[in-house]
């Protein structure tokens, strides 16, 4: 009850109209960065920190809390309608939600992800309100070798539900890892695949690789194919869900908060993880399997919502523990300190009005990103009107832009072409993009990982496996690997007599 006296303080603070004004300011910015490939909510809320030093710290964080939830919302809007995820969240709504507007239901897809991230979000937001200080008991008894169990999960979930064969999933999966080993050994300070070009010390931006194997390699794949086939309009399609749309998400953007939020909880991918093992759950789960890399809608709506729910799980670490498990995190965690304020266990205490106010503005946050993007559905999805060659000259163009933005160099633009022509290469060859850009993001993660719990058991593999939650992990990758094999022997009929 403590809490919940607390939140409606807060929601007085968050609903002063100057504190409005902050909110609503920061989901538009946040929404229509999100948009912008490659400018994703982290390099938004740095580039304004300087601007809001002359802020209250209250009006500062709920404009930046706007700006992660905003960016969100964003980002899935290009990734379903251009195949161009905005930020890497967004990754796993391009998989259903762009064969989704190229059939004709870009609206839907996008109304399915507004009222994905709402549902994850105020669910999220009520676990945060009610949950976070278990949940932050529980990441800080999290081990090296568990956060390495999880990721094993995510690699082999992905892999083993897209694509035509495994031997493709595991074929993009091992090309991304091996990207992601670009740079300087964490440990040793060796360079890595950098063949001696020094721009690669640094590795490969995410970001850059992301956009590259989305924007860029379908940018080249629809140039190839441009003049073999009849570039007519695209139906936009009704601009609400219909009754067995609904039926067929409602439950998927239920199930996304229990996913998302706890690993949102944990350093562990941010929200990679949960999108993407939300998304191996629905096609498990869904009735639909046949349409699933088609356009099937439950594989918009339960990752989108899971990913907006580990926004709130993220922050219940960042305020309660001072652990930043995403970049947008981190970037907030310095601006607390920017303003000589410590987030932890003696946040609530110190800074009660500041948290409690930053809360409350996350309702009303949600509220205001539901009401700006859903009307606007079918009018982002009139996009797919332009007619193609203005339009990918547009992604080139905003894709180049938002490379080079990430760090100010031209190789980097050199480096987006050469991995657009993988993607394209990938794309020819029937390799699913999706494994690649995990492996990149999680790859240099998993190995530190690794590396903690060998050092922790001295060398001995037994290490990885010994607590409770790594073998039931384990036991789910065991699960996943063998259930092709076991499947034919369950339904095979006995023999008679």
């Amino acid at each position: 009850m403590d809490s919940l006296s607390s939140l409606l303080d807060g929601f007085g603070t968050a609903l002063s109209p100057g504190n409005i004004l902050w909110a609503a300011l920061g989901v538009l910015l946040g929404t229509a960065i999100g948009v912008l490939p490659g400018i994703g909510p982290a390099m938004a809320v740095a580039l304004l920190l300087p601007v809001t030093y002359g802020l209250e710290p209250t009006a500062a964080f709920i404009m930046f809390a706007g700006i992660y939830y905003g960016g969100m919302f964003g980002g899935s809007t290009t990734s379903i309608l251009l195949n161009t995820p905005g930020e890497t969240a967004s990754v796993v709504a391009a998989i259903e939600g762009y064969p989704m507007a190229r059939s004709g239901r870009g609206a839907q897809a996008l109304a399915a992800a507004a009222i994905g991230h709402f549902t994850g979000g105020m669910i999220g937001t009520l676990l945060l309100v009610l949950l976070a200080p278990f949940i932050a008991d529980w990441a800080v008894d999290i081990q090296a070798a568990n956060y390495f169990a999880i990721m094993v999960l995510a690699f082999i979930a992905v892999t083993s539900v897209l694509g035509g064969s495994r031997i493709r999933g595991f074929a993009s999966l091992l090309t991304g890892l091996t990207i992601g080993l670009v740079g300087l050994d964490a440990t040793t300070g060796q360079q890595r695949l950098t063949f001696g070009v020094l721009q690669l010390a640094d590795g490969i931006d995410v970001v850059i690789v992301a956009v590259g194997l989305f924007a860029i390699g379908e940018a080249l794949w629809v140039a190839m194919h441009l003049r073999r086939r009849a570039d007519g309009p695209i139906p936009v399609g009704r601009p609400w869900l219909g009754r067995g749309d609904l039926r067929r998400t409602w439950k998927p953007w239920l199930r996304g908060p229990a996913i998302g939020f706890p690993f949102g909880a944990i350093p562990a991918g941010g929200a990679e993880i949960p999108t993407f093992l939300s998304y191996a759950a629905e096609k498990r789960l869904s009735r639909h399997r046949d349409e699933f890399g088609k356009g099937a809608i439950e594989g918009v709506a339960g990752p989108e919502s899971a990913a907006s729910a580990s926004a709130a799980g993220t922050l219940a670490s960042m305020l309660t523990l001072g652990l930043p498990t995403t970049a947008v995190a981190a970037v907030m965690l310095a601006a607390f300190q920017t303003y000589g304020i410590q987030p932890g266990p003696l946040l609530f205490e110190r800074e009660s009005e500041l948290v409690w106010g930053l809360i409350a503005s996350l309702f009303v946050g949600m509220v205001m990103l539901l009401v700006l993007n859903l009307p606007l559905a079918p009018v982002w999805a009139k996009l797919l009107r332009i007619p193609r060659h203005y339009l990918y000259a547009g992604i080139l163009f905003f894709a180049a832009v938002g490379a080079y933005a990430v760090g100010g160099d031209a190789f980097d633009l050199f480096l987006l072409l050469v991995i657009g022509l993988l993607g394209l290469l990938m794309r020819r060859y029937g390799l699913p993009v999706l494994p690649a850009v995990l492996g990149v993001i999680l790859g240099p993660t998993a190995e530190l990982q690794l590396r903690r719990a060998l050092q922790i058991s001295d060398g001995s593999l037994s290490g990885l496996v010994d607590t409770p939650l790594s073998i039931g992990v384990y036991a789910l990758v065991a699960a996943v690997l063998l259930w092709p094999l076991l499947r034919p022997l369950a339904r095979r009929p006995p023999r008679a007599g």
